[in-house]
């Protein structure tokens, strides 16, 4: 599974099993709380942050709408603003990324994130949810810590690391549910989006 350079890698053993005479099967994971789709708390870029445990669960789900972006480097303040954002939507993006950076197990460092301006823009429009297709909504050169600062101060919930390779841009009903661990930076999590 892919995963950010340095975090430990995904890893599943079995604990026990029932094929040895165990009374059950039983496995231990061990990964970032930043592996494949999660969520990310304030705390994870705000020192003093909220926390996971904390997110308000209306923040995940309801309608959600899905847009594409064309640029092939970034998402920028200007062609977000062609689409209109609307206080308090739950906003997925799709990108390239949905069909390039999903089809290996390698760290894409070129892919598709959102500028700093774009955040700022998202943060003056008030969204209630970001969500990215790929594992950080910051650069890997550049707007990592800015664009998430801006983000999460402005009150917005991110989702990272959605395959939207299959999704087409329209309005959808989002369920989001990331793991409840208290204290947490950021947790995994499931999405689905229904059309609507």
């Amino acid at each position: 599974m892919v995963h950010w350079p340095g975090d430990p890698e995904y890893q599943i053993r079995k604990v026990l099993d029932q094929r040895n005479g165990d009374l059950c099967t039983l496995s231990h994971i061990q990964m970032s709380v930043h592996t494949g789709t999660h969520m990310d708390a304030p705390l994870h870029f705000l020192e003093g942050g909220i926390t996971m445990e904390q997110m308000p669960v209306d923040a995940t789900i309801g309608p959600a709408r899905v847009i594409w972006i064309d640029d092939p480097r970034a998402i920028r303040r200007d062609e977000l603003a062609r689409h209109d954002l609307q206080a308090g939507e739950r906003l997925l993006i799709k990108t390239a990324n949905s069909s390039k950076s999903w089809a290996s197990d390698d760290f894409d460092e070129d892919y598709i994130f959102i500028a700093r301006d774009a955040a700022q823009y998202m943060a003056e429009a008030g969204i209630r949810t970001i969500g990215v297709d790929y594992l950080s909504v910051g650069g890997f050169r550049q707007d990592m810590k800015e664009t998430h600062q801006t983000i999460l101060g402005a009150g917005i919930w991110i989702v990272e690391g959605l395959n939207l390779s299959d999704i087409e841009p329209g309005p959808y009903e989002f369920v989001c549910l990331p793991l409840k661990l208290v204290g947490s930076d950021g947790a995994p999590a499931r999405a689905v989006l229904r059309r609507i």
